[in-house]
């Protein structure tokens, strides 16, 4: 199985704090089944700032120490970009925008009350050059919750999302999880992932959300999971459906 939302590399964001809490996230990884990670430390959060260039020499300073302990787990470098005004124009210039290991797929995440106005245009830019944007954990986003059809406009267009595995789980609330399903069942949601920061309150929860998917989507459903993480690793096209609206129904007259 392959993570591809992880936030195992130490000490540079709010993720693993000391290289002995990369390596028990990595032991917990195995025990899950998962035997290939995308680091994915945040960069342009207004507390972090991770480029590429840094990014790189961590992850192969990780895979070394991973090595040398006997762990068989392979990191691979990656970037959670939170939206800015010059994404693109930093990607062009090399050395500090990174998309997943190293593909043409790259990981934007929005702040979590709203959506920028300017997003749509910015997801189209990048993909004019090539780049596919996957937003990251839509269903924990206020904005998208109160309107999923801002991210079926956005999916429509191009864009793919990534969900957390905690949250098809339960453990970011019931409102979380619901929501979760609902992407899922509208074919908005390409990638399921651990966001995992810590072996304590931010675990992987992939088989556990694997399974959760099995049971309410059928094996296909995980199959797809499975292979678009796979897929993206080596930079091939993912399987996508149509995606559909998420319906809000009415009880008693009221959303």
């Amino acid at each position: 199985m392959i993570d591809i939302h992880c936030h195992i590399l130490p000490g540079i964001d709010d993720g693993a704090q000391t290289m002995e809490d990369s390596l028990q996230m990595a032991k917990e990884a195995l025990q899950e089944g998962i035997r290939t990670i995308i680091a994915t430390p945040h960069h342009k959060n207004r507390q972090y700032d991770n480029e590429k260039t840094s990014i790189l020499e961590q992850t192969a300073q990780l895979n070394e120490h991973l090595s040398n302990e006997n762990i068989p787990l392979k990191i691979l470098p990656g970037q959670e970009v939170r939206i800015y005004g010059e994404i693109l124009e930093d990607y062009l210039a090399g050395g500090r925008i990174l998309p997943l290991a190293e593909s043409s797929y790259l990981f934007i995440e929005f702040p979590s009350a709203h959506v920028p106005r300017y997003a749509e245009r910015m997801l189209f830019d990048l993909q004019t050059e090539g780049l596919t944007p996957i937003i990251v954990h839509p269903e924990r986003n206020q904005e998208i919750i109160e309107n999923p059809d801002l991210l079926y406009k956005l999916v429509n267009n191009g864009a793919l999302s990534q969900v957390t595995a905690g949250s098809v789980c339960g453990y970011f609330g019931k409102k979380i999880k619901k929501f979760s399903h609902q992407l899922i069942e509208a074919n908005l949601t390409h990638f399921l992932a651990s966001d995992a920061h810590n072996v304590h309150n931010r675990t992987f929860k992939m088989a556990e959300a694997l399974a959760e998917v099995e049971k309410s989507f059928g094996e296909d459903m995980t199959a797809m999971f499975r292979e678009n993480a796979e897929l993206l690793v080596v930079n091939q096209n993912v399987y996508k459906e149509v995606p559909e609206r998420v319906v809000r129904k009415k009880f008693l007259g009221i959303f």
